[in-house]
């Protein structure tokens, strides 16, 4: 049966990546909805190739730009434009959709992300930040609608597929894989010299800028280790990180006996999101050959990382265990010190100064609602400005 899709952040590099393997597989799936920011020219192109029924934009002054893209190109098919969360809402709850890609930006596709669950949508999720902000909120109602979230990002990917080996009562814990990022031998005196131009340029995987950024400090395997305890149900101290430059293991899981299970392949996005669109099914890949040649590998290395160094990972590890609203103040305090990161209005060291200082102010409530979870997102924002404008360049 043709599978109804809707991608939630259609034009950035899930997205694509996404719908690259719906063109490898005819026949398997059918794109109902797409939704994206503002970049409209690479969204018309999208809405030509993959003729949607709705299309939701980031902002209500992109709708008319892109009907007249579509009008400009001889796009005749007819297609709803949307804007905003609302949009985005109508995009992941269509009644013809059965699987939402959840890929958005930031806390950009919770609140749709949220609603498809509500409808009994199957989520792919992409976007660990669902569940690092709300996870408490989302995975409940994941429950109550019993939704089953597959994780798309290639490390959670790989503890599902381990997974499949064993019951999740076997477990003694889950290895999580980090390449390290491209400051794994930098000394910590010479950070405060790290240029955004230094920090984008990661050895392994092309990714968003804030993304790479966050690998660059580790806070992103922090964030993974977040996204893990909701989604298989662990507590951080039954999930270890592990330097492994090479990113071939991408995860790991050791059972109660001492076996380990380990996931490995390329490092190609494409491998677990075709692994989520197609579960249970475990289908051949078609086009590019993306077969692993260990040979060629040679050698696979581990290593733990130095929190010293890169203070984000036991932050993170923090806010999971405190729990209730210190992961969200985490990742708003992360994104915004990100942010002024790249526009150089502050120091790479002062990242997880940011953070730290933020989640000192965030008391330790629980969220019953999505709505109190973006209230705490807004406020750790808006701390975070603040501590922001308060550290010297």
């Amino acid at each position: 049966m043709t599978k109804g899709l809707c991608i939630l952040g259609s034009t950035g590099s899930v997205g694509q990546n996404s719908l690259r393997v719906v063109r490898s597989l005819p026949g398997r799936s059918r794109v109902v909805s797409l939704a994206a920011g503002k970049n409209l020219e690479l969204l018309a192109e999208q809405v030509r190739e993959f003729e949607p029924q709705v299309v939701s934009v980031g902002r209500l002054d992109c709708v008319a730009p892109l009907r007249e893209r579509l009008k400009a190109a001889g796009y005749r098919k007819p297609v709803r434009i949307v804007a905003e969360t609302a949009g985005q809402v109508e995009a992941a709850t269509l009644p013809e959709v059965d699987f939402v890609v959840s890929s958005s930006h930031g806390v950009t596709g919770l609140r749709a992300t949220y609603e498809a669950i509500r409808a009994g949508k199957q989520v792919g999720l992409a976007n660990k930040e669902v569940l690092v902000v709300a996870g408490e909120v989302v995975t409940r109602a994941a429950a109550e609608r019993k939704v089953e979230l597959l994780p798309i990002d290639s490390e959670h990917g790989a503890v599902h597929q381990c997974l499949r080996a064993g019951r999740s009562q076997e477990v003694r814990r889950l290895i999580l894989t980090a390449s390290g990022g491209p400051f794994l031998r930098t000394p910590r005196e010479e950070f405060d010299a790290v240029t955004p131009e230094m920090a984008l340029k990661h050895p392994i995987w092309k990714m968003g800028s804030r993304i790479t950024i966050d690998s660059a400090t580790l806070v992103n395997k922090g964030l993974e280790v977040i996204e893990a305890h909701w989604l298989f149900g662990l507590p951080s101290a039954q999930i270890e990180v592990m330097i492994h430059p090479e990113s071939v293991v991408h995860s790991m899981i050791e059972f109660q006996d001492g076996t380990i299970m380990a996931q490995l392949s390329v490092a190609d996005m494409r491998l677990p999101i075709q692994y989520a669109l197609t579960f249970p099914e475990r289908l051949a890949f078609n086009g590019d050959s993306l077969a692993l040649d260990l040979i060629a590998v040679g050698s696979l290395n581990f290593e733990k990382p130095d929190c010293s160094r890169f203070p984000c990972l036991d932050l993170a590890r923090t806010a999971l265990e405190e729990g209730g609203a210190m992961p969200c103040a985490l990742n708003a305090a992360d994104e915004i010190a990100v942010e002024a990161f790249l526009a150089r209005r502050l120091r790479f060291s002062g990242i997880p100064r940011v953070i730290e200082q933020v989640m000192r102010g965030t008391p330790s409530v629980h969220f019953d609602t999505l709505d109190e979870a973006f209230e705490c997102d807004r406020e750790a924002r808006e701390r975070a400005r603040g501590v922001v404008a308060s550290l010297l360049i």
